[in-house]
């Protein structure tokens, strides 16, 4: 088991836009995302994008039966993302609250697409296509946005609903937020 360090916001290697991965199947593949999954598990994460512990190459990984950081979350597949390309399917637009383990203990409100259709490959160079709704389609974006150098609160469109989470949700353990 290999956790790795997550980088916080404020950390330059956060804003960059990732490579591309060209090579597939390979042991180094293997092993970041083997530490990937130790890491999201290791944080009560439900993703993970490579950027976030200094890697900067196009893969995400997401996915749980339950999280203890989103309690009425319906559980999504875990999946490993590579060189994602993502569309919406219609142009309906959802509010919901997002955290991040690189902007530990704060939560804000985030407008995503409802809909989604996002098409990528596994480590091994397996095509996946999904068509997705919900909190599965707001995961993969969350994630997809590491990718570009976005973190969730560049988009929060209203600051009264972004903050600290045990002032937001007085009840939620915040051991479950970091």
């Amino acid at each position: 088991m290999s956790v790795r360090e997550i980088l916080r916001m404020g950390d330059p290697r956060l804003l960059r836009q990732a490579e591309p991965v060209s090579q597939f199947g390979t042991r180094e593949l293997d092993q970041l995302i083997e530490d990937m999954f130790d890491t999201m598990h290791a944080a009560n994460g439900a993703g993970l994008a490579a950027p976030q512990i200094g890697v900067n190459l196009q893969v995400v990984i997401f996915g749980f039966g339950q999280n203890a950081r989103y309690p009425d979350a319906p559980p999504v597949p875990e999946t490993v993302l590579i060189n994602p390309s993502l569309k919406p399917l219609s142009e309906e637009m959802e509010q919901g609250w997002e955290g991040c383990l690189s902007v530990p203990g704060l939560r804000g409100m985030v407008p995503r697409w409802a809909r989604l259709h996002y098409e990528g490959v596994d480590q091994y160079g397996h095509a996946i296509v999904r068509d997705v709704e919900g909190f599965h389609a707001r995961v993969v974006q969350h994630e997809c946005d590491h990718l570009a150098g976005i973190l969730y609160p560049m988009r929060i469109k209203d600051f009264s609903h972004f903050g600290y989470t045990d002032i937001l949700f007085p009840g939620m353990d915040s051991a479950k937020e970091d």
